[in-house]
């Protein structure tokens, strides 16, 4: 059976904050190159589609290697893989900076998104070691925030700091707080000697042990269909704000990044709000967020109104996302590192997923189809995931 690791009360909040510093940093390098493609594109004279590439390459890496760290955190640590991926970091982050050519720079940024695949799966796996479930989901709050402050900051710094200081200086950010933050959490695990690390378990051995039970199915599939229902939707809000109300890129990218305000609102009064409603109101509140947010979108007549929409659905999604998080910490507490992972990939396979769906439903119909279809579904999700966890009761 899996045994915690001992850490000391006084400490826990310093690797709390350094392990926040890495998971804000990894979803900065997944956002950086967001703003920055009319830069590579005239830097390597390409197209902004061409220099995308450097984006699909960090997206397809970090989807593919999430499985790969789950078992290396049950097996050595979890504290130490992320430190170690951190630094891994640095050098992706380094060599993207030095590109001279899109292929170099697409490795890098593949490098970078294997590296990064580890960070924030197994951050949540050790918070759901080291907090008591009573308090876990508020402290999982924490650290949604500083995901979601990460991708703000990485959109907005990418296209900040390649106009201003070319696009080279934002890798070098990047990868100067990978190694600071790295590093300190690295000798922080060096110089504690009574960790004591997880009984090693294989990784098929791991998820067959993971996905034997009921309730950890019925988190992965439930995960599956948020991640593909939720950004489908985001995904095809910037181009039919553009389309639909002949708003400029730019000026659309920017109002949806009120979705990521609405989810740091959420990661501010998420302990309040589990205190006065508990983990079945979280997934109610979400699931009605996030149709009246989107089901606005559809049907909008205007894009005034389509702010306010994104902030709300950002707000729902998290608050329905946060709890999932929650019990996917406990689904598996003998193979959490593994159990975590799992979730992530099912995240992830559902948002890909989702987009396919939602691009074939945009081609045939229009992206207010594909808003209606997401409202209906995150309302009918989130009631039932409120239903299925109050059955349950306390882990």
């Amino acid at each position: 059976m899996q045994k915690s690791e001992l850490v000391a009360s006084s400490d826990w909040s310093a690797k709390l904050w350094l392990v926040g510093c890495c998971a804000f940093t990894s979803m900065a390098s997944m956002r950086i190159c967001d703003a920055m493609l009319p830069a590579l594109a005239r830097e390597f004279s390409l197209t902004a589609g061409q220099a995308a590439r450097a984006i699909s390459a960090f997206a397809l890496a970090y989807g593919v290697l999430q499985l790969f760290y789950g078992p290396l955190g049950d097996r050595y640590g979890k504290v130490r893989v992320i430190g170690l991926a951190t630094l891994a970091c640095t050098v992706g982050s380094a060599l993207a900076a030095a590109s001279p050519n899109l292929e170099w720079l697409v490795a890098s940024r593949a490098l970078s998104g294997a590296a990064a695949a580890g960070i924030i799966p197994l951050t949540l796996a050790w918070i759901g070691d080291s907090v008591a479930y009573e308090n876990r989901q508020a402290v999982l709050a924490q650290i949604l925030g500083a995901t979601v402050f990460g991708m703000i900051a990485g959109q907005w710094a990418g296209g900040l700091l390649a106009e201003g200081f070319g696009w080279r200086s934002a890798f070098c950010g990047l990868a100067a707080i990978f190694l600071v933050s790295g590093g300190l959490l690295i000798g922080r695990v060096i110089s504690e000697p009574q960790v004591k690390q997880c009984t090693p378990v294989g990784v098929l051995q791991g998820i067959r042990s993971v996905v034997g039970s009921r309730w950890p199915k019925v988190v992965l599939v439930v995960t599956a269909i948020e991640g593909a229902l939720a950004f489908s939707a985001l995904a095809f809000i910037p181009s039919d704000l553009h389309l639909r109300f002949g708003l400029s890129m730019p000026m659309a990218g920017g109002l949806v990044a009120l979705y990521g305000i609405g989810g740091l609102l959420y990661s501010r009064t998420a302990r309040r709000m589990l205190r006065r409603w508990g983990e079945p109101g979280l997934a109610r509140i979400g699931g009605i967020g996030t149709a009246i947010a989107f089901g606005t979108m559809a049907v909008a007549p205007s894009w005034y109104i389509v702010p306010p929409a994104c902030f709300l659905a950002g707000f729902g999604f998290y608050a329905l996302h946060n709890t999932m998080q929650t019990n996917a910490t406990q689904m598996a507490p003998w193979a959490r590192g593994t159990a975590v992972s799992l979730f992530a990939c099912s995240l992830f396979l559902g948002q890909s997923l989702g987009v396919v769906g939602a691009a074939w439903l945009v081609d045939h119909y229009t992206a207010p189809a594909v808003f209606s279809v997401s409202a209906m579904g995150l309302l009918v999700l989130g009631l039932s995931f409120a239903v299925l966890v109050n059955r349950r009761g306390h882990p």
